[in-house]
């Protein structure tokens, strides 16, 4: 078993190894860390589980998405799943400081790993109007759009965008609204995932990749390809 394949392994059931993954954490001190990592996510995946749902959120989201017109109506439908994700998203991002950006963007993707592997609201239109919204404009395709989700965030709700580029390449860019970095940049690697925050739009935005090599060429077609309105 290789790195790659114990990541994922650890990421599909992180509370029960394979004898396999089991054996490469032994000898990997690369895959110990990584397992670390998730390890204490899911600690502070459990500790959420005492946060209420705010009452109503579902109803809110549903009149905010009715009202924003440029949006399809089938965004309303996302309004269940993010009441079961609403705790964890505030727990993750609440106490976030200017420096913890990119490093959050990355653990964030850790805990959806199904973002990779399956196809949701693969529609290029919208994610034209949801750039439009958030304050970018698209000035050319960022590739094959693979998977996008709203993720609850303190000030709203944000979005999980993975694309696949022109070189077949898998990338995440993650749109969070309101929060304003003191920064141009700031680049984290965890676990093997490395990530860049920028300022942009509404607030700022995170491009994630697996290695560096890839990070830098994603980071660099977002910025070819999508004019931030200050």
């Amino acid at each position: 078993m290789n790195c790659l394949e114990f990541r994922r392994d650890k990421l599909a059931d992180p509370r029960r190894l394979s004898p396999e993954a089991a054996a490469h954490l032994n000898d990997c001190a690369a895959c110990r860390g990584f397992a670390a990592e998730v390890d204490e996510n899911e600690a502070r995946l459990a500790a959420v589980l005492d946060v209420p749902v705010p009452e109503g959120i579902a109803e809110r989201i549903i009149l905010r998405r009715k009202a924003q017109t440029r949006f399809s109506p089938r965004l309303g439908m996302l309004a269940a799943s993010l009441v079961l994700t609403f705790a964890f998203g505030l727990h993750q991002w609440k106490d976030a400081g200017s420096q913890e950006y990119a490093r959050l963007a990355i653990e964030h993707v850790m805990h959806e790993p199904e973002s990779f592997t399956s196809t949701r609201l693969a529609d290029p239109e919208l994610l034209r109007r949801v750039m439009h919204t958030f304050g970018g404009e698209m000035q050319a395709s960022l590739g094959k759009v693979r998977y996008m989700k709203l993720c609850p965030v303190p000030e709203g709700t944000g979005w999980h965008i993975v694309f696949e580029a022109e070189d077949g390449k898998l990338a995440t860019l993650i749109l969070i609204p309101a929060k304003r970095m003191k920064t141009d940049a700031e680049q984290a690697q965890v676990g093997g995932w490395n990530a860049v925050a920028r300022p942009g739009g509404q607030g700022f935005y995170a491009v994630i990749a697996d290695s560096p090599d890839a990070l830098a060429k994603a980071d660099e077609l977002v910025r070819q390809r999508v004019r931030w309105r200050s």
